[in-house]
């Protein structure tokens, strides 16, 4: 079966190693252009491709996919299944169309709850109990695709979505496989989304990241945890940018939203409870412990957080 791949960032990469681990003919990889990364700005590769290029294949980063260039060489290349693993890039009617197995893609919810860019992201915010990969075929809409397989996993009460991102990738690469056996024997299912299931999971901004501690304490812990590690959540303190890496709910504890309640624990005051910050950094200063920050800091119970 010849394969052409289409992924860019680390959650694609254990896909792409599980396809070339198991033998398959790998013939393409497709992946977004390199960019400016770090602090000094200079143009690195996505992980797909470092993958690729480290094993031989041939690496393909088109600036569009509706100009006609991408579509041209992938009827060079001949694929008869095109997986798609977290791209980037919307495909057009005529490349889905193209491959005689179709599209399929590995995306990291259980369908059709959270179609889109930040699903896991998106279940953690929300405090879901349950996630998982679902691998669908492809068709013009966003994620809409009849299913094949699904593989569930619970959500730790403390699990950030950066930790659970590191299992779902692997989650995923587990699924495709299973995936691809059922493809090549002919008996890989189609089983329609319900549309009224469907909800969207938009990409994440810096301002949804911005703790108001009116909301309750369970919704913001829910928040540090989901936007963990980008875009952080984020308050500010004494005029300065604070950002939240890690917290819990305080148990026992109630008081004026966004002010602080404890002499030697940073516990402050939501809508409803209280929340714990237990590892913070404030602009210009490395990532710390609470209690560093209010000893270095001198921060005293009656302080109030800035809106």
């Amino acid at each position: 079966m010849r394969i052409v791949f289409m992924g860019t960032p680390d959650f694609a990469v254990p896909c792409l190693k599980r396809l070339i681990d198991l033998g398959e003919e790998v013939v393409g990889v497709f992946t977004q252009p390199d960019k400016p990364k770090g602090r000094g700005y200079q143009t690195a590769p996505p992980p797909v491709k470092e993958l690729a290029l480290r094993c031989g294949l041939p690496v393909y980063q088109p600036a569009k996919m509706r100009d006609g260039e991408a579509l041209a060489v992938l009827q060079e290349l001949r694929p008869d299944l095109i997986v798609v693993v977290a791209y980037g890039k919307i495909l057009p009617k005529e490349i889905l169309d193209l491959p005689p197995l179709g599209c399929i893609n590995v995306h990291g919810s259980l369908l059709p709850r959270y179609r889109g860019a930040g699903p896991i992201q998106w279940s953690v915010i929300n405090g879901e109990a349950v996630t998982g990969v679902t691998t669908m075929y492809m068709d013009v809409g966003m994620d809409t695709g009849d299913m094949i397989l699904k593989a569930e996993t619970p959500i730790g009460e403390e699990e950030t979505a950066g930790e659970l991102f590191d299992r779902l990738c692997l989650i995923g690469a587990d699924c495709l496989a299973d995936t691809l056996a059922l493809l090549k024997a002919g008996e890989a299912p189609r089983t329609p989304q319900d549309e009224a299931q469907a909800t969207y999971a938009p990409m994440l901004t810096r301002e949804l990241a911005r703790l108001d501690f009116a909301r309750p304490a369970r919704e913001l812990h829910n928040l540090v945890r989901g936007t963990s590690p980008w875009p952080t959540a984020h308050t500010a303190f004494r005029g300065k940018l604070l950002k939240v890496h890690r917290a819990r709910v305080a148990e026992g504890f109630s008081g004026e939203p966004g002010v602080i309640l404890d002499g030697k624990r940073l516990i402050v005051g939501c809508g409803e409870g209280a929340l714990e910050l237990l590892e913070v950094q404030q602009e210009g200063a490395k990532r710390m412990s609470a209690a560093d920050f209010m000893n270095g800091k001198r921060v005293s119970a009656g302080e109030k957080f800035d809106n």
